[in-house]
């Protein structure tokens, strides 16, 4: 079979090339570069790629396909990953809310493009080196399951796949531990063996978000002010993009009158203001999401799930009901702490993916 291999430099994708190759399929590395790593004009600073997308990672996956003796391609993809994640990244924060560009990139930009260039090369699927799994039904529709890894597991980042996208896909690494995939690694003398994991958004690799949405939409940065439930106004700030919901540090407020510390509980861009309030005030029993994608089928009814609302957060029992063909409404078991705005609501049977969607803007009660 050939197969398309979606090539990061890293050791998963790297790895996920060599298992196909030794299994005797037809592999062709693709490598994307998604991020202008050049000094931006009049900025005074390096804009360079973070570790997951810089020229050097080009550069290792090009190694490692010398190596496993694979042909290798670069496709330029920026100015398509600026118009689907970065500008929806800016608009997001500037909207209050809290984006998820990895879903974004993987979904509306890698996967879209690397099935249209399969097609070109005669290809039959797509690989990646995500940890998650992809099975047949027994009625032939596709299914997405968790990686076998649950620290590294990532099907939380892939609900908004297709079943035509799913048909198509191959996660090679995903039925196997992390360490395993650094093991075969080594065992392949890969280049990349020994190289750490990216830790970081590829095209913010200094961890400044709020200095990027402003350098990028200047007008984001409207001060305001720092209220309480009651609309008492504590303390001013420099912009809503700089807040997320659930956070305590950075908000110039060392506690509430009473000594409690102070979080995040909403954020209002009209009004230029951040609502806090203690932690109790972050729980919530219930969300909606919207951009819902069922991965086989809308579900008739309410439907008993796990939902996971952050990638690194247990999911939580909840009953999910679709509110239309792409809306849904989420009520969970327990009260959930920091439902984010903007983070995905992705909803699980076990270990299998039945859908996720956007979580919406919900004023607090």
């Amino acid at each position: 079979m050939r197969i398309v291999v979606a090539m990061s430099g890293g050791v998963d994708s790297s790895v996920a090339a060599a298992l196909l190759a030794e299994q005797g399929h037809d592999v062709i590395g693709v490598s994307m570069q998604l991020y202008d790593n050049t000094p931006e004009s009049g900025a005074g600073e390096d804009r360079s790629f973070g570790s997951c997308c810089s020229i050097d990672d080009l550069h290792d996956a090009r190694r490692v396909a010398a190596a496993i003796g694979i042909p290798h391609y670069i496709l330029n993809l920026e100015r398509q990953f600026n118009e689907q994640v970065v500008s929806n990244f800016i608009g997001e924060y500037a909207a209050g809310r809290t984006p998820l560009p990895c879903t974004h990139c993987n979904s509306d930009l890698k996967f879209t493009t690397l099935l249209d260039r399969a097609r070109a090369f005669g290809a039959d699927a797509v690989a990646t080196g995500h940890y998650a799994r992809v099975e047949r039904t027994a009625g032939g529709a596709y299914q997405l399951k968790r990686g076998m890894d649950p620290a590294k597991d990532q099907s939380y980042f892939l609900f908004a796949l297709t079943q035509a996208q799913l048909a198509r896909a191959m996660f090679p690494v995903g039925d196997r531990p992390k360490d395993a995939v650094r093991e075969y690694a080594h065992l392949r003398r890969l280049p990349v063996a020994s190289k750490p994991d990216s830790q970081e958004i590829c095209f913010i690799p200094d961890h400044d978000y709020a200095a990027f949405v402003t350098r990028h939409t200047p007008q984001a940065a409207h001060d305001g002010q720092v209220v309480d439930q009651t609309g008492r106004v504590l303390a001013r700030h420099d912009g809503i993009h700089r807040f997320t919901v659930g956070q305590r540090k950075g908000l110039g407020l060392s506690s509430s009158p009473t000594g409690a510390p102070l979080y995040v509980l909403e954020l209002k861009p009209a009004e230029r203001q951040v609502v806090v309030g203690p932690r109790a005030s972050l729980e919530r029993t219930s969300l909606t999401a919207s951009g819902v994608n069922w991965i086989e089928s809308r579900p008739a009814g309410p439907h008993r799930a796990t939902v996971q609302i952050r990638h690194r957060h247990p999911a939580a029992a909840a009953t999910v009901r679709a509110t239309g063909d792409s809306c849904a409404e989420v009520i969970f078991d327990e009260p959930q702490i920091a439902v984010t705005p903007g983070q995905a609501a992705v909803f699980y049977d076990g270990d299998v993916v039945i859908g996720g969607g956007w979580i919406d803007n919900q004023p607090i009660r």
